[in-house]
């Protein structure tokens, strides 16, 4: 979705030959509103102080041949400026690229109206009358233009017409929009209490150490490779270099590097190692100790570690992070955009989640793969384990259930059956604790870890009327939640705290929604454990980019994009990366490779691939995409009401969802993370809130009726707005609820009925 036009006016002094359109461009002198002035807005003594300022030119940088200095997204614009000629040009004409409806004024007199849009500049002379307002001295500019779909993009000069000077690229911008959005919980964020949560709940060692806080931070061309000498300021880690609660608040360009740096205290042991662990860094990084480099990560959604042993030193020790992040490139970016409008946001670049290290035996728990059986009621562990191997040692598992204790012991996997198991669920979401330890041949433990699993089974069933249903512990399960994507107006992707991630959630479960499709976005793994814990099933899509083919939807004809073998290397690292962190999280029951297409390739070998690496769950492969028969799950978008193409033959072994519909929009002024742009939902804006209410309730009944019909799972767009979508049941900020979970579960109650 474009939505965006771009208007650049452009003035040269006139003296025996043009004055520097580059000084031009670096003048930010045009006056813009984008509502509606009084009639007289193009009069030279009209009085536009209270106008807006912005640097030629507005608009979309999508649109061919635009040159955007301004963002400029909505359907009209009004403009003002004044140039100094020192005599009138020879050939006066204007130099434009215009969208619809574009009008032009010379000192109070219109010269130009035109029609439609052009897709490169033209020049236009101006005709007897227009050439009669132009005058030695000031003159005032004044242009409108107007756009209803697309892109946009609208530039004026008034130029010699035999003369038509070069125009240079405006200046890039090095700023973020910076809205006056803040969330109450980004509001109590201080470098003393940032996250201070632990961050792996699956696998917890009480030896560790927080490392967010104020870091140091620089911006240097992408060709230094040396740590820098001195730095430009002071950045909140974990919050990106473009997020307001970072405090910095500036553009990652893909030729530029982003360097941080801090000190960490630490103490040599030769039984022990130091590893720092990085929850997630956009995008590709490398890790400095002590001036040597000791680790390299590429892919912006996933933890890592680095082992720092070797290079450490008592007491004070350096830490360096070089950053580069290729937004728009190949690389896995989500909903990320350098232009941001429509359903694209804002840029993340650096470090988005906890930085914090902990010391380790030298033989330890790496990681663990945790299996469960309903039918037995048995947990099984798998370690990963790191370092020399301990003569005769084993592995053993203490599983708490109730007020007992109950272990097992193995050189390798360990299984505990639990009597009476419990199982998980969103109504009865029990959680078994657990420990898992090495011993040595004497019983003496090596290392140490707490854990915890739920004891579920994700399926799918035919139903009595031969419809798909998905299961769980062999139950059907109509699986009713919104499109989630994790975006905040503070922290963009990363939540302001904890408190705040939590709320979320806990408004989700309260509305009576029993799953979370979590969108193009993959979570710090503190809020799948919340998942866990109180009961809410999620859906979990793969962080999408690359190239995309023509969207086919679910149409007999499927397309998929070329890859090269290195991109698509990448996008299988990085999305098994994120199935190794999730898997063990009871709460997630899908997973989605694909969505609308978005870097759709090699679908089929993705989704053989997915099925293969992780039976245990269903398998969306392209939540409303080019469908191909792989995986579990077909999926349909259908906006603004839910809809179905039943086709029983080319369906028939599928589960048939409506993976996206909704949308409805409703601005809440004073809440708008820019008022001045064009905010949207799907379909025309309701009126007032009872039409928005009596259009979700429409929704609900539309998706009851296709329940009947087999469908198996409905997802409503969205749980807030996100930027210039105003589409979310709340806020952007979370500050308005617009309709209450109370109202909601009451709404919801039909859909969920047996």
């Amino acid at each position: 979705m474009l939505f965006a036009i771009l208007l650049t006016c452009f003035a040269f002094l006139v003296s025996g030959q043009q004055c520097s359109a580059q000084e031009t461009l670096q003048d930010p002198a045009w006056k813009y509103v984008l509502r509606r002035p009084p009639q007289r807005w193009f009069q030279p003594d009209f009085d536009d102080q209270n106008w807006l300022d912005g640097a030629g030119g507005f608009g979309d940088a999508d649109t061919p041949g635009a040159r955007v200095g301004t963002d400029w997204s909505t359907n009209n614009i009004w403009l003002r400026r004044t140039i100094v000629l020192e005599n009138i040009p020879e050939n006066p004409s204007l130099y434009i690229h215009h969208d619809e409806d574009a009008e032009v004024y010379i000192n109070g007199r219109k010269v130009l109206a035109v029609k439609g849009y052009t897709t490169k500049y033209q020049v236009m002379p101006l005709d007897e009358d227009g050439k009669t307002a132009l005058k030695t001295g000031r003159n005032l500019i004044a242009v409108h233009c107007a756009q209803t779909g697309g892109g946009q993009f609208i530039d004026v000069h008034v130029i010699d017409g035999k003369n038509v000077p070069a125009l240079p690229a405006p200046k890039r911008k090095e700023r973020p929009f910076q809205s006056d959005l803040i969330t109450k919980w980004g509001e109590a964020v201080t470098a003393d209490n940032v996250w201070q949560q632990y961050p792996r709940p699956g696998l917890v060692r009480q030896n560790w150490t927080n490392l967010n806080g104020n870091w140091d931070y620089a911006v240097t061309d992408r060709t230094v490779d040396t740590i820098p000498n001195a730095w430009d300021g002071k950045i909140l880690v974990p919050f990106c270099l473009e997020s307001r609660l970072g405090g910095v608040q500036k553009l990652l360009h893909s030729d530029q590097a982003l360097w941080y740096h801090r000190n960490f205290d630490a103490k040599r042991d030769p039984q022990k190692r130091l590893m720092l662990n990085f929850e997630a860094v956009d995008y590709e990084c490398r890790i400095f100790v002590n001036g040597t480099e000791t680790g390299h990560h590429k892919g912006g959604n996933t933890p890592f570690s680095v082992d720092a042993t070797d290079v450490i030193v008592d007491g004070k020790n350096e830490l360096v992070v070089r950053v580069t992040d290729d937004t728009e490139e190949s690389q896995l970016r989500g909903k990320q955009s350098r232009t941001p409008r429509g359903i694209w946001y804002t840029q993340v670049s650096g470090i988005w989640q906890t930085v914090w290290m902990e010391t380790v035996p030298v033989r330890h728990i790496a990681d663990l793969k945790i299996s469960t059986n309903v039918d037995t009621g048995s947990i099984s562990v798998t370690p990963v384990t790191t370092g020399p191997a301990v003569d005769g040692e084993t592995i053993r598992l203490s599983v708490v259930s109730g007020d007992q204790m109950l272990q097992g012991s193995s050189q390798g996997t360990v299984k505990v059956v639990v009597p009476d198991a419990k199982l998980w669920s969103p109504s009865s979401p029990h959680l078994y604790d657990l420990k898992l330890a090495i011993l040595d041949a004497s019983g003496n433990i090596v290392d140490e870890i707490s854990s915890y699993a739920g004891i579920r089974s994700v399926g799918k069933a035919k139903d009595a009327d031969g419809h798909w249903r998905m299961t769980l512990n062999g139950k059907p399960v109509f699986h009713w939640g919104p499109l989630d994507q994790g975006w905040w107006p503070d922290g963009l992707l990363t939540p302001p705290s904890f408190e705040a991630m939590v709320w979320d959630i806990d408004y989700l479960k309260d509305a009576g929604f029993n799953m979370i499709r979590k969108h193009i976005k993959v979570e710090p793994r503190l809020y799948y454990h919340y998942c866990d814990q109180v009961g809410m099933l999620v859906w979990q899509d793969q962080v999408s980019g690359g190239s995309s083919p023509r969207w086919t939807r679910l149409g007999p004809d499927p397309m998929d994009a070329e890859w090269t073998d290195a991109d698509h290397s990448q996008f299988m690292t990085e999305f098994e990366s994120m199935v190794n962190e999730l898997e063990n999280y009871p709460s997630i029951v899908v997973w989605t490779p694909f969505n609308e297409a978005w870097g759709q390739h090699k679908t089929v070998e993705v989704g053989e691939w997915a099925v293969q690496r992780d039976p245990s769950r269903l398998i969306n492969i392209a939540s409303g995409g080019n469908f191909w028969p792989v995986g579990d799950i077909v999926d349909e978008h259908r906006y603004p009401h839910p809809g179905f193409p039943f086709d029983a033959g080319r369906y028939a072994d599928f589960v048939m969802v409506v993976g996206e519909f909704g949308g409805h929009g409703l601005p809440t002024e004073g809440h708008l993370w820019d008022p001045n742009r064009r905010n949207w939902g799907y379909g025309d804006l309701p009126k007032n809130k009872d039409e928005y209410r009596a259009r979700y309730i429409e929704s609900i009944r539309l998706l009851t009726e296709l329940k009947q019909q087999g469908i198996a799972a409905g997802v409503y767009t969205q749980t807030t707005d996100v930027e210039g979508e105003i589409n979310g049941l709340v806020t952007y900020d979370r500050r308005v609820i617009k309709l209450s979970a109370d109202e909601l579960r009451k709404i919801h109650q039909p859909l969920l009925a047996e």
